[in-house]
């Protein structure tokens, strides 16, 4: 007969959740349910729990980590798993995706990984969840990374549709946003770019010009930007130049859009410069630096109030080079037409060139978003080049590769009437190669060839005609 439940012997107590892998469950969480991002979210997840330097570096790469590579994970858990995953539920889901990150992508030994994983199921769901958790992941830990791609994932070596399919789980990206980087990408690069999505970016520092040196940062100076280090390490923030606001956190992709617009020929007057999107404020506090060098000043434009507040803290109370921040729509900016001189348009995009900074953005962004960003891109676009004075120049920049973002708008303005030349900006940008962009004279920056976002830069110039409207 079975064992009566009164003689059974009671459950050893659960050992407390690791806090570190507690933390990392409470950002995918946020992620999940408040479209948070990761990289902000996961200062204040880590002072919640208290966790020294090196529990928070393990939580960080576990969270992030785990988003980035959530749709290869959910492949493999589909296939350990004998019910849909969406008849999981989502807590248990996330909890069984930190457990496949630590046993196929970090240095965790298994029966660690296992045990650790599930004792936050416990800690977090209960006994049975624990049971469940322990189940899947010893079925995970049969076989490593590798091994399970060739198990879940179509051959590589059939038609189109399967090698894409086979990228996609391989890569963990969504397959739509597989199908638009292999348009975008150079030849033969599609693998190694989405293999780059994946990888970590190291940090990269920006001097600005006036107002520090980049002798004063700690790093390896950019091969690129003529203001820019990387990072070897440490906390951004403990830099007094960086505390101090004279320096910042930016890609190297980023400084160069700033560089490029700086540094566009230009006759006549150089005095009012405006970045009509300019939220979160990194290219404007760059631009306001190198503005103050020469006499002119900055205005910048954003729409949102959140964003507006986080470019004055970005540019500071009393930084030289910046006249005002305003809260405005960008596609009306409230500045008389024909007064500017160079403008920058940083506009809104699917952010599809910054996967490797902004793992959640290929869960969360859909193919119904490409239209309406690119509806928007346009508007900003004949906005900037209605602001900009005759003989001016207008910065067109996107933070991805895809091409109805990039050539597609410059095109489209082109073709919408007289007034706007298009000129090569690739020579703005010191030192690139292999930076050619989808339409002749555009530039297109790859995090796999060189080590920034993807960015995508257009310099265009208004002549003496009217400027194309949207």
């Amino acid at each position: 007969m079975p064992e009566s439940r009164s003689r059974r012997r009671p459950m050893p107590p659960a050992r407390p959740a690791d806090p570190a892998r507690a933390a990392a469950l409470e950002v995918l969480r946020l992620v999940r349910t408040e479209d948070a991002y990761t990289n902000l979210v996961l200062p204040s997840v880590v002072a919640k729990h208290g966790l020294d330097t090196r529990d928070a570096g393990f939580a960080t790469e576990l969270a992030a980590g785990t988003i980035r590579r959530q749709g290869t994970y959910d492949a493999i858990l589909a296939a350990c798993i004998d019910r849909p995953l969406r008849r999981v539920e989502f807590g248990i889901l996330d909890i069984l995706r930190l457990g496949c990150h630590q046993l196929l992508a970090m240095r965790v030994p298994a029966h660690a990984a296992i045990s650790s994983t599930v004792d936050l199921a416990h800690a977090k769901a209960g006994p049975g969840a624990a049971g469940f958790v322990n189940a899947v992941l010893r079925s995970v830990g049969r076989r490593d990374l590798e091994e399970w791609v060739a198990e879940v994932a179509p051959s590589p070596e059939g038609p189109r549709n399967a090698r894409m399919d086979h990228l996609a789980i391989k890569h963990s990206h969504p397959r739509w946003v597989v199908d638009l980087l292999d348009v975008a990408a150079p030849d033969d690069d599609l693998d190694a770019l989405l293999a780059a999505n994946n990888v970590p970016p190291k940090v990269t520092l920006v001097a600005r010009p006036g107002r520090a040196e980049v002798t004063e940062l700690p790093g390896t100076p950019t091969p690129y930007s003529p203001y820019g280090v990387v990072l070897e390490g440490g906390d951004p923030a403990r830099i007094p130049a960086v505390a101090e606001g004279r320096a910042g956190v930016q890609d190297e992709g980023s400084q160069l859009v700033a560089h490029a617009l700086a540094t566009a020929p230009l006759e006549g007057s150089d005095e009012l410069w405006v970045d009509l999107c300019a939220g979160p404020g990194g290219k404007t506090a760059l631009l306001a630096a190198l503005a103050a060098q020469r006499g002119a000043r900055v205005v910048a434009i954003e729409q949102h109030q959140h964003r507006a507040r986080l470019v004055r803290k970005a540019v500071g109370t009393d930084a030289p080079g910046v006249l005002g921040v305003l809260t405005a729509d960008g596609t009306q900016p409230p500045l008389a037409a024909g007064t500017a001189d160079r403008v920058l348009v940083d506009a809104p995009c699917t952010g599809l060139g910054a996967l490797r900074r902004r793992p959640e953005a290929r869960w969360r962004r859909s193919p119904e978003d490409l239209l309406t960003l690119v509806l928007l891109q346009r508007r900003l676009l004949a906005g900037a080049l209605d602001l900009v004075r005759p003989g001016g120049v207008v910065l067109y920049a996107t933070c991805s590769p895809v091409r109805a973002e990039t050539g597609d708008v410059v095109s489209a303005t082109l073709a919408r009437g007289s007034g706007v030349r298009l000129e090569d900006v690739r020579p703005l940008l010191p030192g690139v190669t292999d930076d050619d962009g989808p339409t002749p004279g555009t530039a297109q920056l790859w995090p796999h060839r060189h080590g920034t976002d993807a960015m995508f830069l257009a310099l265009l110039r208004r002549t003496t005609g009217n400027a194309a409207t949207g």
